[in-house]
């Protein structure tokens, strides 16, 4: 039995958003959601919880580890709390939204981890993200990357770099050389942590031909800045047509960022095998100077509608949005009218003026007074030449 002392204890990684950081997190969503829709993008509200097969079903089995189970005691069946939205996003396009031509989908809402996904991170973030469906070209994730920055930059980051990938370049070596399933995950898995000397001898072990073997040696050190691209183009003259379009592809994005967010920093990174199993080709992070880890993460899943019977081209990205309050350091300004406390029909009617013109006031209780600095107002309504006044409290 828990000690009442106890009582009010949250598990590690949760915590309550209190009045204060609870506005400003709501004022930052309405401010994401009305620019995510200002550039077409409909809002959908997928369900805390689904069906475990649904939920994992296909690219979504990477987040087994993430999700709570749960035992459904109307049908029996297993379900789990949603640790992600992306794959409710892909079975709404599947089967509620079939749009034949693009479709743009924005989102924010709570999500539930079994575990943090890092050092401080929390286990119930506010998730907010956009994603693009039915459009394969590279444009699309030009559109996702800029509307994820445009988004980044609303919050207030400053001092953005974003880590641009593609797990295309090294899928298409190991299907050159036809290595097994083991064999390539021990290959991720090594490049994964970037560790240089394993690489050069582990490779020759895992991957035979080695002619393949030769071209993914320099892997592991072709990152930097976008330089990178044409040291990889000169490194691989002869490498497969994908590896020749994943080049191509990086290179669109940088030119076009470098024309719409020039003060983001670019750093590239050819081994970056983030989402491997999940992603299909270009994949891309933000990070911000102060913040421990990316700030925002996504990419192209070309497959994730596949398991659902409609697999479509689809790209985009994901937030916490609570990560972003860190982002505007301006201390909350009190704003409101604190009114006296009363019936009387004019200061009914003023306070009522003022609700509906957008005004936040708050009414005293008899008995009960409170001062204006703990109800978070500026102003007060004064009864003044016959009638109700909105004045400046002077502290």
């Amino acid at each position: 039995m828990v000690k009442p002392v106890d009582a009010w204890l949250l598990p590690d990684g949760v915590a309550d958003v209190l009045p204060a950081e609870a506005a400003r997190l709501e004022s930052l969503r309405r401010r994401l959601l009305d620019r995510f829709s200002s550039w077409g993008y409909a809002l959908v509200f997928p369900p805390l919880m689904e069906y475990l097969d649904s939920l994992l079903t296909g690219s979504g089995s990477d987040l087994d580890d993430l999700t709570f189970k749960i035992t459904d005691q109307l049908s029996g069946r297993m379900m789990g709390v949603r640790a992600d939205m992306t794959t409710q996003v892909a079975r709404l396009d599947a089967h509620c939204l079939p749009v034949q031509g693009p479709a743009r989908y924005c989102y924010a809402g709570t999500i539930l981890q079994a575990r943090p996904t890092g050092l401080s991170a929390s286990r119930c973030p506010v998730q907010i993200g956009a994603e693009l469906y039915g459009h394969a070209g590279v444009e699309s994730d030009i559109e996702v990357i800029r509307l994820m920055l445009d988004g980044l930059l609303l919050a207030g980051a400053k001092n953005i770099t974003l880590d641009l990938g593609h797990v295309g370049i090294f899928r298409t070596f190991v299907q050159a050389a036809s290595v097994s399933s083991l064999a390539e995950c021990q290959l991720q898995a090594i490049l994964s942590r970037k560790s240089l000397p394993e690489w050069r001898e582990q490779l020759a072990a895992l991957v035979p031909q080695t002619d393949i073997a030769q071209a993914l040696m320099p892997l592991p050190s072709l990152s930097g800045d976008v330089s990178v691209l044409s040291r990889a183009a000169r490194a691989w003259p002869s490498a497969p047509q994908a590896v020749a379009d994943a080049l191509a592809d990086m290179q669109a994005v940088v030119s076009a960022l470098h024309l719409s967010h020039p003060q983001v920093n670019i750093y590239v990174d050819l081994g970056e095998l983030r989402g491997y199993h999940y992603h299909t080709g270009l994949v891309f992070a933000a990070y911000v100077a102060g913040q421990r880890s990316e700030v925002a993460k996504g990419g192209r899943y070309d497959h994730v509608g596949e398991a659902f019977g409609r697999a479509r081209p689809a790209t985009g990205f994901s937030a916490d949005l609570k990560q972003w309050l860190d982002f505007d350091h301006q201390p909350a300004v009190a704003r409101g009218i604190l009114a006296p406390a009363g019936e009387a029909a004019a200061l009914l009617q003023a306070i009522t003026d003022a609700r509906a013109d957008g005004q936040r006031v708050v009414q005293q209780l008899p008995g009960a007074p409170v001062s204006a600095a703990e109800v978070g107002c500026d102003r007060e309504f004064l009864f003044e030449d016959g009638r109700w006044q909105v004045r400046t409290i002077v502290s």
